[in-house]
Protein backbone atom coordinates (compact mmCIF):
# COMPACT_ATOMS: atom_id res chain seq x y z
CA UNK A 1 0.00 0.00 0.00
CA UNK A 2 2.71 2.45 0.84
CA UNK A 3 4.78 1.87 -2.07
CA UNK A 4 1.84 2.32 -4.30
CA UNK A 5 1.03 5.47 -2.87
CA UNK A 6 4.76 6.82 -3.41
CA UNK A 7 4.44 5.60 -6.72
CA UNK A 8 1.40 7.31 -7.39
CA UNK A 9 3.16 10.65 -6.03
CA UNK A 10 6.12 10.22 -7.61
CA UNK A 11 4.20 9.74 -11.15
CA UNK A 12 2.64 13.10 -9.91
CA UNK A 13 5.73 14.54 -9.45
CA UNK A 14 6.97 13.63 -12.56
CA UNK A 15 3.80 14.85 -14.57
CA UNK A 16 3.96 18.40 -12.93
CA UNK A 17 7.40 18.53 -13.89
CA UNK A 18 6.85 17.65 -17.64
CA UNK A 19 4.27 20.44 -17.66
CA UNK A 20 6.66 22.81 -16.62
CA UNK A 21 9.29 22.29 -18.86
CA UNK A 22 6.31 21.95 -21.66
CA UNK A 23 5.14 25.53 -20.56
CA UNK A 24 9.14 26.39 -20.64
CA UNK A 25 9.53 25.23 -24.20
CA UNK A 26 6.32 27.38 -25.40
CA UNK A 27 7.69 30.41 -23.30
CA UNK A 28 10.98 29.97 -25.55
CA UNK A 29 9.54 29.43 -28.77
CA UNK A 30 6.99 31.98 -28.68
CA UNK A 31 9.68 34.77 -27.62
CA UNK A 32 11.79 33.22 -30.44
CA UNK A 33 9.17 33.61 -32.77
CA UNK A 34 8.59 37.62 -31.57
CA UNK A 35 12.06 38.30 -32.23
CA UNK A 36 12.13 37.21 -35.50
CA UNK A 37 8.62 38.65 -36.11
CA UNK A 38 9.72 41.99 -34.88
CA UNK A 39 13.20 41.77 -36.81
CA UNK A 40 11.50 41.00 -39.85
CA UNK A 41 8.86 43.68 -39.47
CA UNK A 42 11.97 45.84 -38.71
CA UNK A 43 14.03 44.89 -42.00
CA UNK A 44 11.14 43.69 -44.64
CA UNK A 45 10.34 40.83 -45.41
CA UNK A 46 13.37 39.88 -47.56
CA UNK A 47 15.36 39.65 -44.22
CA UNK A 48 12.80 36.92 -43.51
CA UNK A 49 12.80 35.25 -46.62
CA UNK A 50 16.54 34.65 -46.33
CA UNK A 51 16.99 34.15 -43.11
CA UNK A 52 14.53 31.23 -43.79
CA UNK A 53 16.57 29.65 -47.04
CA UNK A 54 19.70 29.99 -44.53
CA UNK A 55 17.94 28.05 -42.02
CA UNK A 56 16.77 25.05 -44.07
CA UNK A 57 19.99 24.69 -45.36
CA UNK A 58 21.50 24.36 -42.58
CA UNK A 59 18.71 22.38 -40.95
CA UNK A 60 18.87 19.82 -43.47
CA UNK A 61 22.76 19.21 -42.91
CA UNK A 62 21.75 18.51 -39.23
CA UNK A 63 18.75 16.58 -39.97
CA UNK A 64 20.85 14.30 -41.80
CA UNK A 65 23.11 13.19 -38.59
CA UNK A 66 19.68 13.78 -36.41
CA UNK A 67 18.47 10.74 -38.39
CA UNK A 68 21.24 8.51 -37.19
CA UNK A 69 21.22 9.38 -33.87
CA UNK A 70 17.27 8.53 -33.63
CA UNK A 71 17.31 5.01 -35.39
CA UNK A 72 19.95 4.02 -33.53
CA UNK A 73 18.53 5.13 -29.94
CA UNK A 74 15.02 4.08 -31.14
CA UNK A 75 16.40 0.41 -31.82
CA UNK A 76 19.09 -0.07 -28.91
CA UNK A 77 18.38 2.97 -26.73
CA UNK A 78 22.21 3.75 -26.90
CA UNK A 79 22.91 8.02 -27.47
CA UNK A 80 25.93 6.95 -30.26
CA UNK A 81 27.80 9.91 -28.91
CA UNK A 82 30.70 9.20 -31.86
CA UNK A 83 28.25 9.76 -34.64
CA UNK A 84 29.61 13.32 -35.09
CA UNK A 85 32.67 12.16 -35.53
CA UNK A 86 31.14 10.17 -37.90
CA UNK A 87 29.86 12.52 -39.90
CA UNK A 88 33.34 14.53 -39.30
CA UNK A 89 34.81 11.23 -41.05
CA UNK A 90 32.86 11.87 -44.13
CA UNK A 91 33.67 15.40 -44.40
CA UNK A 92 37.25 14.03 -44.46
CA UNK A 93 37.26 11.19 -46.67
CA UNK A 94 35.70 13.23 -48.84
CA UNK A 95 38.17 16.48 -48.92
CA UNK A 96 40.78 13.33 -49.01
CA UNK A 97 39.27 12.32 -52.55
CA UNK A 98 37.92 15.50 -54.02
CA UNK A 99 41.49 16.00 -55.43
CA UNK A 100 41.97 12.24 -56.27
CA UNK A 101 38.99 12.64 -58.64
CA UNK A 102 40.58 15.41 -60.33
CA UNK A 103 38.41 18.12 -58.84
CA UNK A 104 39.82 22.23 -58.35
CA UNK A 105 37.98 24.83 -57.37
CA UNK A 106 39.58 26.89 -59.93
CA UNK A 107 39.11 25.04 -63.16
CA UNK A 108 36.41 22.94 -62.37
CA UNK A 109 33.24 23.84 -62.79
CA UNK A 110 29.71 23.06 -64.94
CA UNK A 111 27.82 20.09 -65.07
CA UNK A 112 31.47 18.01 -65.53
CA UNK A 113 31.60 18.31 -61.62
CA UNK A 114 28.22 16.07 -60.99
CA UNK A 115 29.20 12.78 -61.55
CA UNK A 116 32.72 13.05 -59.57
CA UNK A 117 31.12 14.65 -56.57
CA UNK A 118 28.41 11.60 -57.00
CA UNK A 119 31.18 9.32 -56.85
CA UNK A 120 32.86 10.86 -53.73
CA UNK A 121 29.58 11.02 -52.20
CA UNK A 122 29.17 7.28 -52.51
CA UNK A 123 32.52 6.71 -51.17
CA UNK A 124 32.46 8.74 -48.25
CA UNK A 125 28.92 7.50 -47.49
CA UNK A 126 30.47 3.84 -47.58
CA UNK A 127 33.40 4.19 -45.81
CA UNK A 128 31.85 6.10 -43.20
CA UNK A 129 29.10 2.94 -42.82
CA UNK A 130 31.70 0.30 -42.77
CA UNK A 131 33.15 2.50 -39.85
CA UNK A 132 30.30 3.15 -37.63
CA UNK A 133 29.31 -1.24 -38.49
CA UNK A 134 33.14 -1.96 -36.72
CA UNK A 135 32.25 0.11 -34.00
CA UNK A 136 28.95 -1.03 -33.06
CA UNK A 137 30.66 -4.92 -33.42
CA UNK A 138 33.55 -4.48 -31.33
CA UNK A 139 32.53 -1.93 -29.08
CA UNK A 140 28.47 -1.76 -28.82
CA UNK A 141 27.57 -5.76 -29.11
CA UNK A 142 29.58 -6.88 -26.23
CA UNK A 143 27.89 -4.23 -24.05
CA UNK A 144 24.41 -4.40 -25.59
CA UNK A 145 22.99 -6.41 -22.15
CA UNK A 146 25.48 -4.85 -19.67
CA UNK A 147 24.34 -1.89 -17.20
CA UNK A 148 23.09 1.94 -19.48
CA UNK A 149 26.43 3.69 -18.13
CA UNK A 150 29.08 1.25 -19.63
CA UNK A 151 27.89 1.27 -23.38
CA UNK A 152 27.42 5.20 -22.74
CA UNK A 153 31.39 5.42 -21.27
CA UNK A 154 32.33 3.57 -24.82
CA UNK A 155 30.16 5.75 -26.83
CA UNK A 156 32.10 8.80 -25.67
CA UNK A 157 35.71 7.08 -25.76
CA UNK A 158 35.03 5.96 -29.16
CA UNK A 159 33.93 9.62 -30.49
CA UNK A 160 37.49 10.38 -28.62
CA UNK A 161 38.67 8.04 -30.66
CA UNK A 162 38.03 9.45 -34.34
CA UNK A 163 38.63 12.61 -33.23
CA UNK A 164 41.95 11.65 -32.36
CA UNK A 165 43.10 9.57 -35.36
CA UNK A 166 41.45 12.53 -37.78
CA UNK A 167 43.81 14.91 -35.59
CA UNK A 168 46.55 12.33 -36.42
CA UNK A 169 45.30 12.73 -40.23
CA UNK A 170 45.46 16.30 -40.88
CA UNK A 171 46.19 18.01 -37.79
CA UNK A 172 44.57 20.83 -36.00
CA UNK A 173 43.58 23.41 -38.44
CA UNK A 174 40.59 24.48 -40.05
CA UNK A 175 40.65 22.59 -43.29
CA UNK A 176 39.69 24.90 -46.62
CA UNK A 177 37.53 22.39 -48.40
CA UNK A 178 37.95 23.07 -52.37
CA UNK A 179 34.50 25.38 -52.93
CA UNK A 180 33.87 23.40 -56.44
CA UNK A 181 29.94 24.15 -56.45
CA UNK A 182 28.35 26.98 -58.59
CA UNK A 183 28.55 30.20 -56.89
CA UNK A 184 26.16 32.00 -58.86
CA UNK A 185 21.93 32.75 -56.71
CA UNK A 186 18.60 33.55 -57.76
CA UNK A 187 16.45 36.32 -56.68
CA UNK A 188 13.31 35.46 -54.69
CA UNK A 189 12.56 39.25 -54.75
CA UNK A 190 12.60 42.63 -56.08
CA UNK A 191 16.42 44.11 -56.49
CA UNK A 192 18.20 44.24 -53.24
CA UNK A 193 15.56 41.12 -52.02
CA UNK A 194 16.48 37.88 -50.91
CA UNK A 195 18.33 35.01 -52.95
CA UNK A 196 18.47 31.61 -52.55
CA UNK A 197 22.32 30.45 -53.77
CA UNK A 198 22.90 27.42 -56.17
CA UNK A 199 24.64 25.72 -53.52
CA UNK A 200 21.60 26.13 -51.18
CA UNK A 201 19.83 24.38 -53.75
CA UNK A 202 21.76 21.50 -53.83
CA UNK A 203 22.09 20.89 -49.80
CA UNK A 204 18.37 21.07 -49.94
CA UNK A 205 17.67 18.43 -52.58
CA UNK A 206 20.67 15.99 -51.98
CA UNK A 207 19.12 15.92 -47.98
CA UNK A 208 15.32 15.37 -48.99
CA UNK A 209 16.55 12.90 -51.25
CA UNK A 210 18.26 11.06 -48.95
CA UNK A 211 15.83 11.65 -46.45
CA UNK A 212 12.85 10.33 -49.06
CA UNK A 213 14.98 7.05 -49.37
CA UNK A 214 15.44 5.97 -45.95
CA UNK A 215 11.50 6.73 -45.54
CA UNK A 216 10.95 4.41 -48.15
CA UNK A 217 13.33 1.75 -47.03
CA UNK A 218 12.07 1.99 -43.61
CA UNK A 219 8.40 1.98 -45.02
CA UNK A 220 8.47 -0.63 -48.11
CA UNK A 221 11.54 -3.17 -47.55
CA UNK A 222 11.84 -6.09 -45.55
CA UNK A 223 14.82 -4.74 -43.68
CA UNK A 224 13.27 -1.59 -42.75
CA UNK A 225 10.19 -3.85 -41.36
CA UNK A 226 12.33 -5.84 -39.37
CA UNK A 227 14.06 -2.63 -37.99
CA UNK A 228 10.67 -0.73 -36.71
CA UNK A 229 9.79 -4.43 -35.13
CA UNK A 230 13.10 -4.71 -33.31
CA UNK A 231 12.15 -0.93 -31.76
CA UNK A 232 9.38 -2.12 -30.77
CA UNK A 233 9.87 -5.05 -29.21
CA UNK A 234 13.16 -6.59 -29.81
CA UNK A 235 12.70 -10.10 -27.70
CA UNK A 236 9.46 -10.41 -29.87
CA UNK A 237 11.37 -9.36 -33.02
CA UNK A 238 13.40 -12.49 -32.05
CA UNK A 239 11.19 -14.74 -31.86
CA UNK A 240 9.77 -13.80 -35.42
CA UNK A 241 13.01 -15.11 -36.58
CA UNK A 242 14.37 -11.46 -37.09
CA UNK A 243 17.87 -11.42 -36.71
CA UNK A 244 18.43 -9.07 -34.34
CA UNK A 245 22.55 -8.50 -34.81
CA UNK A 246 22.14 -8.08 -38.12
CA UNK A 247 19.38 -5.99 -38.01
CA UNK A 248 21.07 -3.90 -35.77
CA UNK A 249 23.96 -3.48 -37.33
CA UNK A 250 21.44 -2.53 -40.54
CA UNK A 251 20.98 0.29 -38.44
CA UNK A 252 24.28 1.86 -37.38
CA UNK A 253 25.43 1.15 -41.18
CA UNK A 254 22.56 3.63 -42.59
CA UNK A 255 22.49 5.79 -39.64
CA UNK A 256 26.18 5.98 -40.69
CA UNK A 257 25.39 6.47 -44.76
CA UNK A 258 23.35 9.61 -44.14
CA UNK A 259 26.05 11.16 -41.30
CA UNK A 260 28.57 11.10 -44.32
CA UNK A 261 26.64 12.55 -46.69
CA UNK A 262 26.13 15.29 -44.03
CA UNK A 263 30.02 15.39 -43.99
CA UNK A 264 30.56 16.52 -47.11
CA UNK A 265 27.97 18.51 -47.81
CA UNK A 266 28.72 20.61 -45.33
CA UNK A 267 32.09 20.77 -46.63
CA UNK A 268 30.72 21.91 -49.63
CA UNK A 269 28.55 24.42 -48.24
CA UNK A 270 30.83 26.16 -45.80
CA UNK A 271 34.45 25.42 -46.98
CA UNK A 272 35.59 24.64 -44.32
CA UNK A 273 36.18 21.18 -41.93
CA UNK A 274 38.26 21.03 -38.36
CA UNK A 275 38.89 17.45 -36.61
CA UNK A 276 36.33 18.36 -34.03
CA UNK A 277 33.54 19.26 -36.04
CA UNK A 278 31.62 16.29 -34.52
CA UNK A 279 31.01 17.45 -31.19
CA UNK A 280 29.59 20.92 -31.95
CA UNK A 281 27.71 19.14 -35.00
CA UNK A 282 26.38 16.30 -33.27
CA UNK A 283 25.31 18.48 -30.21
CA UNK A 284 23.10 20.51 -32.81
CA UNK A 285 21.85 17.40 -33.64
CA UNK A 286 21.20 15.53 -30.39
CA UNK A 287 18.46 18.47 -29.43
CA UNK A 288 16.53 17.37 -32.49
CA UNK A 289 17.37 14.20 -32.27
CA UNK A 290 16.50 11.67 -29.04
CA UNK A 291 12.34 12.03 -28.59
CA UNK A 292 9.75 9.64 -26.74
CA UNK A 293 8.96 8.41 -30.34
CA UNK A 294 11.58 7.34 -32.85
CA UNK A 295 11.93 8.11 -36.76
CA UNK A 296 9.12 6.40 -38.96
CA UNK A 297 7.24 4.66 -36.67
CA UNK A 298 10.14 3.19 -34.55
CA UNK A 299 8.98 3.98 -31.05
CA UNK A 300 11.15 3.92 -28.35
CA UNK A 301 10.12 1.23 -25.53
CA UNK A 302 9.12 2.96 -22.68
CA UNK A 303 10.13 1.17 -19.13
Amino acid sequence: MVSSVARARAQLLAGSRGRVLNTILVILIAAALVLVATKAVAAGPAYFIQILVYGMADGSIYALIALGYTMVYGIVELINFAHGDVFTLGGFVSLWLIPIFGLDEATSSGGGIILPLLAILVISMLVCGIVNVTIERVAYRPLRHAPRLAPLITAVGMSFVLEGLMFLWRGPFNLHYPNVLPQDSIALGPAGGATIAYKDIAVIVIALTLMFSLSLFVERSKLGKAMRATAQDRDAAGLMGIDINRTIAATFFIGALLAGAGGMIYGLYFTSITFDLGFSAGLYAFTAAVRPTGIMGMRVPEK
